[in-house]
This record gives structure tokens, C-alpha cells and sequence, in this order.
């Protein structure tokens, strides 16, 4: 194996990685919005998040960590749509507005 067999392999690896994290984080956003949501006795449309910003952000201790906006749709009344908004920083929810 040379060098760029060596390299393609790592970025494969990365690119791996960052797909699965971001999975990971998604669950997490879609559990803490329906659980917002429950909470408020809204209802969540769509039953899904999307992804609005990605950066990066330090943690307390920190630690270097994948920062994500996701965005959401919710409606107090059934007859209209809200927007809603989660910051994650990696996997930890940070805050949720509704």
C-alpha cells in the first residue's frame, strides 16, 4: 500500500464516521423534540428534524465537538405550523426552542 492507498483509506474511515455521528445526533435531536413537544402538549409535524448548521463548538471541559442546528415543525392548535429549533453539541442536547 502506498501513501494514497493509505490516505483514501483514513478519509473512507472519516467520512464513516461523521455519516454514523450524525445519525446518532439526529435520533437524539428527533427524541428531544418529541419529548419538548410532549411536554408542552404540542404536536410534532413530520416526526423529523432537519439539519440547518453545522460547526464546530467546545464543550465544559473543552473538548473539540461537532456543533449542530436542527430545525423542526410543531403545531399548538393543529391548524398551524410553528417553528422549532435544537442545538446538539455532539450527541448532548443543548437547548430547545419551541
Amino acid at each position: 500500500m502506498d501513501f494514497l492507498d493509505i490516505l483514501g483509506l483514513l478519509l473512507l474511515v472519516a467520512t464513516g464516521w461523521i455519516w454514523f455521528d450524525s445519525l446518532k445526533a439526529r435520533e437524539a435531536a428527533v427524541s428531544a423534540s418529541k419529548a419538548a413537544c410532549n411536554s408542552e402538549d404540542k404536536l410534532l409535524l413530520d416526526d423529523t428534524v432537519a439539519i440547518q448548521r453545522i460547526g464546530l463548538g467546545r464543550d465544559d471541559e473543552g473538548v473539540l465537538r461537532i456543533r449542530r442546528l436542527y430545525g423542526f415543525e410543531y403545531s399548538d392548535t393543529g391548524n398551524d405550523r410553528c417553528a422549532g429549533r435544537i442545538v446538539m453539541l455532539g450527541s448532548q442536547v443543548l437547548v430547545i426552542n419551541l
